[in-house]
């Protein structure tokens, strides 16, 4: 199944979650079980009983930035801007930056676009899509600083927002995962939202090993599917590290039997890109764009826990890569009719 039109589904508007669950793991959860082709309902607080003592959870822990902000031109019409490149820490407040710039017309290289306080951003490139490179200066604290203070978390543009104070700090909150560290993501990996403290105290109680990665989750990941063939959507590279740490325990997981279960497609895009042959899973940064599509062989992921996805989305070829087209389909009709709540503030499933 390799035409985009083939991973369209029928999904009622009333099923896209606006919100997140009363309590992050009392969402369903959706057991997909793959060599019995069949599906159970739970909850997600239930997840220590559906693993393995031997098994060993990687999630991403990954930080949302709060990268939209807005500004004006210096003909005074407003430009709302999405900070795609964060640094983590780094000095490197001079470079320019891919952002996304959406404005009634697009400023010409060279102009200017004026923020809160003094910061100002000057026009480096424009590129395809809305995208464009800009310099920003100015502020005690720089954009970081800006962004920090003033910024909004970049929610999708299905989750519907007026200007309630309260619902932005509930965002702030409940759009990252309790063990988010490491800053430079624009969206979430959302299928670790699930997770509460007591939770992951109850898993290690069990035995299951909980070990983290790092991958920044770009706009890139969520660009449209425009190709006919799904095999030839191109998928931005982002950024990831795998601490030594980390890549011991799955490689040991891995030779004593024990299964390696990834929390959200980007745990699996990074594991399956660091794989090698001779030595398993290493250790370090480096980039990925891998496009996962069904035919793909898994050699690190034994189990998937993931929310599920928009309709002819990258996403949701790799699930189906992972799972079985056919399975994967029996699944989301089954969500479909049982109601389950789809997307980012969605439940999941666990795909053993």
């Amino acid at each position: 199944m390799l035409k985009t039109e083939h991973y369209n589904y029928h999904l009622p508007e009333n099923r896209i979650a606006q919100f997140p669950a009363d309590k992050r793991d009392s969402s369903k959860l959706l057991r997909v079980d793959r060599s019995a082709g069949s599906l159970s309902d739970h909850r997600f607080f239930e997840l220590p009983s559906l693993l393995g003592s031997h098994d060993l959870l990687v999630v991403n822990n990954t930080r949302v930035v709060p990268a939209r902000i807005f500004g004006r031109k210096e003909s005074g019409g407003k430009v709302e801007v999405l900070v795609l490149e964060h640094f983590n820490g780094e000095d490197r407040s001079s470079e320019p930056r891919l952002c996304l710039l959406k404005s009634s017309r697009r400023p010409k290289p060279g102009s200017r676009i004026f923020f809160d306080g003094t910061i100002s951003g000057e026009i480096q490139a424009l590129l395809d899509r809305g995208l464009t490179r800009i310099s920003f200066t100015g502020g005690e604290k720089g954009i970081d600083g800006l962004l920090a203070e003033k910024g909004h978390l970049p929610l999708p543009p299905y989750i519907k927002r007026s200007k309630d104070v309260s619902l932005s700090v509930l965002d702030r909150e409940r759009y990252q995962t309790v063990y988010a560290e490491q800053a430079g993501a624009v969206a979430a990996p959302t299928a670790g939202l699930h997770f509460t403290e007591d939770l992951i105290s109850a898993l290690r109680a069990k035995g299951v090993q909980v070990a983290p990665l790092t991958l920044h989750v770009g706009y890139g990941t969520f660009r449209p599917v425009e190709t006919e063939d799904i095999r030839q959507h191109h998928l931005e590279k982002e950024q990831y590290f795998i601490e030594p740490h980390t890549a011991t325990l799955i490689n040991e997981t891995k030779e004593r039997g024990g299964k390696v279960f990834a929390v959200g497609t980007t745990v699996v895009r990074a594991l399956e890109t660091a794989w090698t042959l001779e030595k398993g899973v290493r250790a370090g940064g480096g980039k990925t764009g891998l496009l996962i599509t069904p035919g793909f062989d898994f050699h690190v992921v034994d189990g998937l826990i993931t929310n599920f996805h928009l309709p002819r989305s990258s996403l949701l070829f790799l699930v189906s890569a992972f799972a079985g087209f056919d399975l994967t389909k029996k699944a989301y009709v089954w969500a479909v009719e049982r109601e389950y709540r789809f997307y980012s503030y969605g439940d999941a499933m666990l795909i053993l």
